[in-house]
């Protein structure tokens, strides 16, 4: 039997029936789509989601936003969910190749649908449309393939019998995923097809649980065996597996610490006796001076970025080996690892079981207990400064983490705070702590928020935002007021680029272009007078300026109360930041300036950069 739909309505039809599964629990797959309607899709997949309110549909203020709101979506459903974006063609498709490449750094799965130039090419050029004289194949729409994992443009109605199934395919991998571009012309949406009716039936797709090479798990557990400073590197992997029960009973039975990256941070409990907290250039004194002298790396779900190694400077014992735990083998093969390229959970579970009585030395683990005490002292040191108004980001920090409840969700992303979220906040629950720093894009945070209140509206959700990277995109929150979907945002108003101020003082440059002042003035000029709670209102939300910390208090309560959203505009200490633990951070320095402090800073560089490391990949045993 064949039904007659068009393109576009074929596409909604098929996929309001894909289901993903895990553990024998199935979910849709798709909870709702995101758009912006204009002549590359408003009569096509507008016209379709017209017919088909079953598949709920948002619209947004900005097509980046949208992306960043289905990779928060997803992030929080531990991939198993996600939102489809459609745009139209030109501006309002290329507006969303930031957010895919957020989605596919951070292994996000989301589908993107933008509108596309005509495949008949008689009406050519189309408004929008991008002319090569060496192709008529080509439109604005290929710059998403170096940002996604799948890429195809639909030119004929049949070809989606193809493409939906393989773009599906990929966004369910656990290994695979990430963005999934199919671009849409905007005459082929609305051409109709007699598609088969068993291309509608329900569809499963399992996420599978890999498992580990026998002979690879059975080395691994002799390098265990044999280490006497082992310390795990936790990830993101870790959290979107379901695998920090796991991670919690082998950490307890074994005594290995572990350290935290940022998309990891919540695999364990703060308080949990083998938790050494964040890892690398935003790290813990404990975790970094654990991994200072490691003899065996355990990495779960980490794909090892720059900041989690501190520029490949955080392990320096001569004798350093890595295991990766990964369901991707790009990732488990990093750092000449000996790979395991398998499931989180069942590989903690195998190994757990095939360690038997083993647990590190006392000696080892009376150190860790002693750096988690002294990391946690400085923690309510920070926490118990007062140094304002305006006030610290340090206390502000500690003011939400005192206040929020456990299942509570604090969402950031850009700036300096993530780098103080990171080795300051004491998360309660996997899902508890949301930071977006694989791409850390400054305006992910609002929109973020929007995806993580969604994916479970039970949870009261908090957005952490700088001035900066709230000026640049700050009018989702109209979309929150429209579609009711409460979030409460903190601003911190610091007037500039607080991070980038610090960084460029390091390398020397002095704060060069990252203050919000007047242009001619100096740093003790005023700052500009950008009123950012009338700002707040004037887009519908409850908007409130708080000078003190108990200002800050009031504000949260009022917030919790409510079902409007919130902005708690907070004025913070530009220069006031929390410092690094025995981490650094490659960021070369100009090797010739007339700047001495460029010159010190570059000699500074120099030296620091001697200890990057090479890690040689183990020898064949077998």
């Amino acid at each position: 039997m064949a039904i007659r739909l068009t393109t576009a309505q074929a596409i909604v039809r098929f996929l309001k029936v894909q289901y993903s599964s895990r553990d024998g629990v199935a979910q849709p797959f798709f909870a709702g789509c995101f758009g912006i309607f204009g002549h590359g899709n408003v009569a096509g997949i507008g016209e379709a989601l017209q017919e088909n309110p079953d598949l709920p549909y948002y619209l947004c203020r900005n097509e980046q936003a949208m992306v960043h709101t289905a990779a928060a979506f997803a992030k929080m459903s531990n991939r198993l969910r996600t939102l489809v974006c459609t745009t139209s063609v030109g501006p309002g498709a290329t507006n969303m190749v930031t957010g895919a490449a957020g989605a596919t750094i951070n292994r996000l799965p989301v589908l993107l649908l933008p509108g596309d130039i005509f495949v008949r090419r008689n009406v050519a050029p189309v408004l929008q449309q991008l002319e090569s004289p060496s192709s008529q194949d080509v439109s604005v729409n290929d710059c998403f393939k170096p940002v996604s994992r799948y890429w195809d443009r639909i030119s004929r109605p049949e070809q989606i019998l193809y493409a939906l199934p393989e773009a599906l395919r990929v966004l369910t991998s656990p290994s695979e995923t990430g963005a999934v571009t199919l671009a849409l012309p905007q005459d082929v949406q609305a051409e109709a097809y007699d598609f088969p009716e068993s291309f509608f039936e329900k569809r499963v797709w399992n996420v599978p649980r890999a498992r580990a090479d026998v002979k690879q798990l059975e080395r691994a557990v002799k390098w265990i065996q044999a280490a006497k400073r082992p310390l795990i590197v936790a990830g993101g992997g870790a959290i979107y597996s379901g695998a920090t029960d796991a991670l919690a009973a082998f950490a307890s039975k074994t005594g290995i610490p572990v350290g935290e990256t940022q998309a990891g941070k919540g695999s364990l409990n703060f308080d949990h006796a083998q938790c050494a907290g964040a890892i690398g250039a935003t790290g813990t004194s404990a975790a970094n001076k654990l991994a200072d002298q490691a003899d065996l790396i355990i990495g779960i779900g980490t794909r090892y970025s720059d900041f989690t190694t501190a520029s490949v400077t955080a392990f320096q014992n001569p004798a350093v080996r890595f295991i990766n735990i990964n369901v991707a083998e790009f990732d488990s093969a990093k750092n000449g690892a000996l790979p395991l390229t398998a499931d989180a959970k069942v590989t903690l579970e195998e190994l757990g079981a095939a360690l038997g009585s083993y647990a590190v030395a006392k000696p080892y683990a009376e150190e860790i207990g002693k750096l988690r005490t002294e990391w946690d002292a400085e923690v309510d040191r920070i926490y118990a400064r007062r140094v304002g108004p305006p006030l610290s980001q340090g206390e502000v920090v500690g003011l939400l983490n005192r206040t929020l409840g456990a299942k509570d969700v604090i969402v950031c992303a850009a700036g300096s705070l993530p780098g103080d979220l990171h080795k300051l906040w004491r998360t309660r629950d996997p899902k508890g702590y949301h930071m977006e720093y694989g791409y850390s894009c400054m305006g992910y945070e609002i929109a973020g928020g929007l995806g993580v209140k969604m994916a479970d509206p039970s949870r009261e959700v908090y957005v952490l935002v700088g001035d900066a990277s709230y000026l640049m995109m700050s009018q989702e929150i109209v979309t929150a007021v429209q579609e009711r979907i409460k979030i409460n945002v903190v601003l911190l108003d610091n007037h500039g680029f607080s991070s980038i101020g610090g960084l460029s003082r390091t390398v020397g440059s002095g704060g060069f272009g990252t203050e919000y002042r007047f242009a001619g003035g100096d740093h003790n000029s005023t700052p500009l007078p950008i009123d950012f709670a009338a700002n707040a209102a004037s887009l519908g939300a409850h908007a409130v300026r708080a000078k003190t910390l108990d200002d800050v208090k009031a504000a949260l309560a009022v917030g919790k109360s409510s079902t409007q959203t919130i902005v708690i505009v907070v004025e913070t200490d530009y220069n006031d930041r929390v410092g690094g633990y025995n981490s650094w951070w490659d960021v070369p320095v100009s090797e010739v300036s007339t700047i001495p402090a460029v010159q010190e800073a570059s000699r500074k560089y120099q030296e620091a950069k001697r200890r990057e490391r090479y890690f040689v990949p183990p020898r064949d045993e077998n």
